[in-house]
């Protein structure tokens, strides 16, 4: 592995990116790339089908994203202010977690015109990041091109190195020779990386695969920008090749500064990041002492439905079948943490009522999410859940619109926020 591509778009970069994810990973594989980082336009959408896609093919997969940076703060909403571009990739499980935090509170806090970070918000989730000066919209490069200020530039530079950590931010070269402005500003980035001792990387900036298709992404950022190709005013980069390029194409032109490229796969190197996927993460439950939740689930089950109906040969066989099929799946947590918001609801004046293939349960029944006795109304438990669902069980509640926020309010009490994002936004209909 003789060079990574740190900076490459997808089509979730919108209207200004063209390889879809299983396209892009492919494509790397055939040009003998084995590391590749995603780093989309403000966003982390194609975070997840990266990652099982680079796995599949034996790429390790890079997360990252190219944030907006607000120029103050992300709280400000001032027309005239622009916002910079910075590059961050996840080294761990810890930066994966800050990558999705700052992606998140971006759209959240600093939306305007764009989803917009600031240098808090970098101070504050920083661990586990890489950070690079990004392309011709960083600040670095702005302040060295736009502002002519190399002072300035090495005070922004080392405050960069202060947030993020010695070796955890890069003074990014690009391989775009064509673009007006790009050698200058390498050469500028050449000598700042002496004066400050910040290392530096090469990229490319990647958009689509081949060269053939900058036509495509030229009418790609049209729409974005709405405007026509004819448009002698529009930002026209024919004739710049962000294609996703050979490590032959790359290093060919950076010789005289093999570090930059070496960096590229140190950084892919000192990657370590493992998701846990295809599992369910239930809510912490207080148990009472000495019991799983398997046991709970089954004691209640039995107790409450000891007071609706005579518990008969026919009753307990469809009680253990179904809790056979609960408890191999793993999902009495589930049951117990929907039958006691129901309960609760109820209890506390709430209207509430329960849809769906869930009636066919007399787990359900018994717990009281449901109102509906199956065995008399002859409903199947396999269309609700079986042995053979890879999904898991989805039990649609609805509860008085004027009562929602009680029902937030409780979930999240009990079971804490995490728990009451996922149990009550997912499920309640």
């Amino acid at each position: 592995m003789s060079f990574v591509h740190l900076h490459v778009h997808s089509h979730y970069s919108l209207l200004d990116g063209l390889p879809k994810i299983k396209e892009l990973v492919k494509t790397a594989k055939q040009r003998g790339f084995n590391a590749l980082a995603l780093t989309d336009h403000g966003n982390m959408y194609g975070a997840i089908e990266f990652y099982e896609a680079c796995l599949k093919e034996g790429i390790k997969p890079i997360i990252g994203l190219e944030a907006y940076l607000a120029p103050a703060s992300r709280f400000d909403k001032d027309p005239n202010d622009k916002y910079y571009h910075l590059l961050l990739l996840a080294l761990d499980y810890t930066g994966y977690k800050n990558l999705m935090k700052l992606s998140s509170l971006s759209h959240l806090d600093g939306f305007y015109y764009r989803p917009r970070v600031d240098k808090e918000l970098l101070r504050q989730y920083h661990e586990g990041l890489i950070g690079t000066s990004a392309c011709l919209g960083g600040e670095l490069p702005w302040i060295l091109r736009k502002e002519n200020n190399y002072e300035k530039a090495v005070k922004v530079a080392k405050e960069y190195e202060e947030i993020f950590g010695k070796d955890n931010f890069f003074l990014e070269l690009m391989d775009l020779p064509a673009q007006e402005g790009q050698m200058e500003l390498n050469n500028q980035l050449v000598r700042l990386s002496k004066d400050t001792g910040l290392p530096l990387i090469v990229t490319r900036d990647a958009h689509y695969l081949s060269p053939d298709d900058a036509e495509a992404q030229d009418v790609l950022t049209c729409i974005r920008d709405g405007r026509t190709i004819d448009d002698a005013n529009r930002r026209n980069r024919m004739g710049i090749d962000n294609s996703l390029c050979s490590a032959e194409e790359i290093t060919s032109r950076f010789k005289h500064i093999p570090e930059a490229i070496e960096n590229t796969v140190k950084i892919a190197e000192r990657v370590n990041l493992k998701l846990e996927l295809n599992k369910w993460h239930f809510p912490h439950l207080v148990l009472p002492p000495g019991k799983t939740a398997d046991d709970s689930l089954r004691g209640s089950v039995y107790e409450r439905l000891a007071k609706l109906m005579e518990i008969t040969d026919e009753v307990k066989k469809r009680v253990e079948y179904e809790l056979e099929v609960i408890t191999k799946k793993k999902y009495s947590p589930y049951f117990i943490v929907v039958a006691d918001y129901v309960e609760y609801a109820r209890t506390h004046g709430i209207v509430e009522t329960t849809r769906g293939s869930g009636a066919g349960s007399i787990v359900a029944y018994a717990l009281g999410i449901t109102t509906v006795n199956p065995l008399f109304f002859k409903l199947p438990f396999e269309r609700f859940l079986n042995p053979f669902r890879p999904s898991p069980p989805d039990i649609d509640a609805d509860f008085a619109d004027d009562r929602r926020n009680d029902m937030i309010a409780y979930v999240t009490e009990k079971y804490g926020a995490d728990g009451a994002d996922y149990y009550f936004w997912y499920h309640d209909g």
